[in-house]
């Protein structure tokens, strides 16, 4: 556990300022609403070192690509989330003195994010290098019912000496990225006034603007004239023991959602009625707007605070980052808190965050997020063609904002298949979760044939094994690159061409219009392609070692070294930090789930057994250098009935950045594992499954957990279910809620 940050189960809160934290207090205190978002930067100036960073969702520019060495089918530019206008910030000069943490003495300092609220507080009691005492506290918040508004209070007090007080409330539109290829700004001014800023993107073409009214009691304010920056200034004189309040209203709006000749009144008329109705009635608002989020999606655990400060944290930050309101957004691995990963869609909404959403938000927001992929069928089937393949086959991206391809690593970019089926999976899994069976003839079939025909081309016949066969790819274990046969991605291309031929003859029977339209559009021949996916289907060669008697993660994994990770000195962990590449893909080490992955995707095809003996066999060779891995173990852990081993994996996938396990929170947060916190929880302990019809529950609790509470939604009804070590007791509410 990290003392740094203190167990409570409904706040985050740090009591000391620590300069060499900042960073990682930055992210681990973001606020967003699904809609923008950002770090938990400091309001006033500050001279220390800082990762600025505020993120508008679907928001981005396609900065060029830099590699070493071009290979032909490598992207041309990697879509990044944008470090937009900071919005909150406020200039404080006491007695002439600017107030900077970075140079004054810092006594007292307290900071909380409350997640019941969606609120960041921040009291900051300070000397400035003359000596004066000045005492801060800002209250912020990006608004869950008005999506377009950011919201601060900012208090200055004197405790002994009266002073005059300049507040220089800005906005600053003169950012960059920090990790921006070719050091460009993203961004071009469009237009400037006294408190408001219009600028475009650069390339891609969005156009954003940000308007802030200011309001403090009995002052008035002056233009400051700031290019680039619309500022306006209050001085008032406080009297010992007195007191300042700022309260400042921003409108953002983008061409996401406004003609670009509106922006700039459309964001002013956001924060002028912000500021007529008042602090008190927009931060109400907002909290209520929480309170209905929480009441569907909290989880309530009885005995062990650590595990229960880690699960609400997960939960809050994957609300703040996706609510399902916009179909044109999605989740991206660091959410709003941090510049890493480009802010693009991976295979992880697919594989982790789809079931939380679908569980806690409903079918609706669930559906928007697999829509999000078949608008972008088109771009997949181009990304496919880019690299040879024909005949309407797609391959979704790794990386991606817009449909086309981001990432630009070899054994990612064409290797790393397995995301596509993922896409697939994630149709299945909705379809079966809420019973809309509605959404396969309107929209996913139309993936399901593309992707089919993607891994019908993907493998090839090999003589010697009489088998299909998988050469070159990369499995979810990255630490294994270019590898034949990888037993994960092979079994998911089975299942998948398998789903597709049966997904079509169900749409040709049952929704013959639907059929023609899909068979029209697509050019699909049901006949011979299906034919020929179920003749591979038939004829697929999967790796299998039959002295541990356990699927074999490729060909060739036998051939390493074994070793253990119990084996390896602390000092040499992490390997990725630690190790050259080279001697991490000669080891026997695993990054991630690997087979185990496709364990836990497909346990209806398994029995307890064969998942015991594979689990025992790579989970002690597992690094768990991603994110993503710890939760797919807790959830195995606890069907295999290792609740010792679940609750381990669990605390270190609810607590991976509270805890900081990997010594990288400063970059931002792990948005997407934080849903597999939710699986761990209620798939894991909950033992939640999908059978047939019925959800079911078999819960195993770890020790220190009395009892645990969650609500799920089902095909129409709520569910409330109470597990405790003797079972689960599930009631419904009454009125249907979606």
């Amino acid at each position: 556990m990290n003392e740094y940050i203190f167990i409570d189960k409904w706040k985050i809160i740090e009591n000391r300022y620590r300069p060499e934290r900042t960073r990682a207090g930055e992210s681990l205190f973001s606020i967003g609403n699904g809609v923008m978002g950002g770090r938990a930067n400091f309001e006033e100036r500050f001279s220390g070192d800082t990762l600025q960073g505020n993120y508008i969702g679907g928001v981005y520019y396609p900065d060029k690509t830099r590699v070493g060495w071009w290979k032909n089918g490598y992207p041309e530019s990697f879509a990044k989330m944008l470090n937009s206008a900071f919005w909150c910030g406020v200039d404080v000069t006491v007695a002439g003195e600017s107030i900077d943490l970075a140079v004054c003495r810092v006594a007292d300092y307290y900071r909380e994010l409350d997640m019941r609220t969606g609120t960041l507080l921040r009291r900051v009691s300070l000397t400035t290098p003359s000596g004066r005492r000045v005492d801060i506290e800002a209250l912020r918040f990006v608004s869950m019912e008005r999506p377009e508004l950011g919201v601060l209070r900012y208090t200055v007090t004197l405790p002994d000496r009266s002073a005059e007080v300049t507040l220089e409330s800005f906005i600053d539109g003169d950012v960059r990225n920090e990790d921006a290829n070719y050091d460009e700004k993203f961004w071009r001014p469009v237009s400037q006034s006294r408190c408001g800023l219009v600028m475009q993107t650069l390339k891609s073409g969005f156009v954003v603007g940000w308007a802030m009214e200011n309001r403090i009691d009995g002052a008035s304010f002056i233009d400051t004239g700031r290019t680039e920056c619309p500022a306006e200034t209050a001085t008032v004189t406080v009297e010992a023991g007195g007191s300042v309040t700022l309260y400042k209203f921003v409108g953002i709006c983008s061409s996401l959602n406004h003609e670009s000749s509106d922006i700039a009144e459309a964001a002013a008329r956001v924060a002028d009625r912000a500021a007529s109705a008042g602090f008190d009635v927009v931060s109400e608002e907002h909290k209520a707007g929480w309170a209905s989020i929480w009441d569907n999606a909290d989880i309530e655990i009885e005995g062990d605070d650590e595990a229960q400060q880690g699960i609400r944290y997960c939960i809050f930050q994957l609300l703040q980052t996706y609510t399902g309101r916009d179909s044109r957004l999605n989740v991206g691995p660091k959410g709003f808190t941090g510049e890493k990963y480009g802010g693009g869609t991976y295979w992880d909404t697919e594989a982790y965050c789809l079931p939380f959403y679908m569980a806690t938000a409903g079918r609706e927001v669930a559906r928007n997020l697999l829509l999000y992929r078949y608008n972008q069928l088109d771009a997949a089937i181009e990304n496919a063609r880019k690299l040879g393949f024909d005949g309407g086959a797609a391959l979704y991206p790794m990386v991606t904002v817009d449909g086309s391809e981001c990432h630009n690593e070899w054994e990612i970019t064409f290797e790393e298949i397995h995301r596509n089926g993922a896409v697939a999976y994630a149709i299945y899994n909705y379809v079966r979760y809420t019973g809309d069976s509605d959404y396969i003839a309107g929209y996913g079939l139309e993936v399901l044939i593309s992707i089919a025909r993607f891994w019908a081309q993907r493998v090839n016949f090999s003589a010697p094994k009489g088998k299909y066969v998988m050469l070159g790819v990369t499995g979810p274990n990255e630490y294994e690159n270019n590898v034949n046969n990888n037993w994960y991605t092979l079994y998911i291309a089975r299942w998948c061409m398998r789903y597709a031929a049966e997904s079509a003859e169900r749409v040709r029977s049952e929704r013959p219009d639907d059929y023609r339209r899909i068979e029209e559009k697509r050019g699909f021949d049901y006949e011979a392609e299906t034919a020929r996916w179920r003749e591979i289907c038939d004829n697929m060669y999967f790796p299998y070692d039959a002295e541990n008697d356990i699927f074999l993660q490729q060909d060739g994994y036998m051939d390493k070294k074994q070793m253990l990770v119990c084996d390896l000195p602390a000092s040499e962990r992490p390997i990725n930090q630690k190790w050259s590449w080279d001697r991490i893909l000669r080891s026997c080490f695993i990054k991630q789930a690997d087979v185990l992955q496709g364990l836990y995707f497909f346990r209806d095809d398994f029995d307890v057994d064969t998942i015991k003996r594979n689990f025992r066999f790579y989970e002690p060779r597992t690094v768990h250098e991603s994110s993503l891995s710890p939760c797919v173990h807790a959830v195995l852990a606890a069907a295999i009935g290792d609740t010792r081993k679940a609750e381990e994996m669990y605390l270190r996938t609810s607590r991976l950045d509270l805890d900081d396990y990997n010594n990288e929170n400063r970059e931002g947060l792990h948005i997407t594992s934080m849903a597999g916190s939710w699986l761990a929880v209620v798939e894991g302990f909950g033992g939640m499954r999908v059978e047939g019809d019925r959800l079911v529950f078999s819960p195993s609790l770890p020790d220190a957990w009395h009892s645990m509470t969650f609500k799920v939604r089902f095909r129409g009804k709520r569910l409330t279910v109470m597990a405790t070590k003797d079972g689960a007791v599930v009631s419904e509410e009454e009125r249907s809620t979606f």
